[in-house]
């Protein structure tokens, strides 16, 4: 077990090389520069985190933290300040996990723009939870994006979890309406629901979202139901923008991080959890099946500071 959290840990130190890079090298660079703690120490440090997508908002809330910390305590040497910001970034992060996933049967209804990868995201979840002994269902509820379908066959070959699909241009919440039924009479412990990602029309996008919350709170009372927004990490503050609107347009209740590897400016992951305040449930650093990681903010804290 312990090799496995080593490996597990490693993945996410890795993943995180670019986004270390962007804030903790920087950081590390301002701490040698400056022999004391002042104003112009702390612009440049609030420089280096809004630079990473932190965002403006959050940043100046930590700088200001860190202001009164720093003279409440007399805290003269920079050096002290990696720690104290590090446990600021766990702190923000820090959100209760004990019910995720806790209770069977479960939804999984995974919304998000096109081209954040919900359809990989679908296909590595469905693997997760199949390898951890669950019996997982796949409904292909995105009948709108050519293909949509198709790619999620393969990812539930992959898995060997059976994908519930209807042609092209049907009916999202009728896919929804059919998989429960299979869902019920199959004993399946996890349903995962993909769902359009339509933005340019958000009356439409609300109105199907809308529909399908119905039809799965009808038609399955009993199940756990968790809304997981996929947002993309190389997107930055755009994350922050489109979680917003999914906030206000579906209830989202928790966050799906992915292409962390890809970016520098893994800042963003900060951003979103304090400007929503909705749970990180997983984050995505890298392509294979075992890189998307359920979120551990102390372990996240870990890998970019150490």
């Amino acid at each position: 077990m312990m090799g496995e959290k080593k490996g597990f840990f490693s993945r996410l130190k890795e993943g995180l090389n670019k986004t270390r890079r962007g804030i903790t090298e920087r950081i590390d660079e301002l701490i040698r520069y400056y022999k004391e703690i002042d104003d112009e120490f702390f612009e440049e440090l609030e420089e280096i985190l809004v630079t990473a997508d932190v965002g403006v908002n959050t940043t100046t809330e930590i700088v200001d933290e860190l202001r009164r910390e720093v003279k409440e305590k007399k805290i003269g040497d920079p050096e002290k300040i990696r720690n104290m910001l590090k446990a600021k970034i766990a702190s923000i992060l820090e959100s209760d996990n004990e019910n995720f996933m806790s209770s069977f049967p479960t939804v999984l209804l995974i919304v998000g723009v096109n081209g954040v990868g919900k359809t990989t995201t679908i296909g590595k979840l469905a693997s997760k939870y199949k390898n951890e002994g669950k019996k997982v269902l796949i409904a292909a509820g995105d009948t709108f994006r050519a293909a949509a379908a198709e790619q999620l066959e393969i990812w539930g070959q992959r898995a060997g979890v059976e994908v519930i699909s209807h042609k092209e241009g049907s009916d999202p919440a009728a896919v929804i309406f059919d998989s429960i039924h299979a869902a019920r009479s199959r004993g399946v412990d996890i349903l995962i629901c993909d769902t359009a990602g339509r933005l340019h029309n958000k009356k439409n996008l609300m109105n199907e979202l809308d529909k399908i919350n119905r039809v799965i709170d009808r038609e399955y009372p009993q199940a756990h139901k968790e809304v997981l927004l996929v947002l993309d990490a190389t997107t930055g503050q755009n994350a922050v923008a489109q979680a917003k609107l999914f906030k206000e347009v579906v209830g989202v209740t928790g966050i799906i991080l992915t292409k962390l590897d890809g970016t520098a400016k893994g800042g963003v992951i900060v951003a979103v959890k304090s400007e929503l305040d909705v749970p990180i449930r997983f984050i995505g650093v890298g392509e294979k099946v075992e890189d998307l990681q359920e979120f551990n903010p102390k372990d996240f804290a870990d890998a970019l500071f150490d």
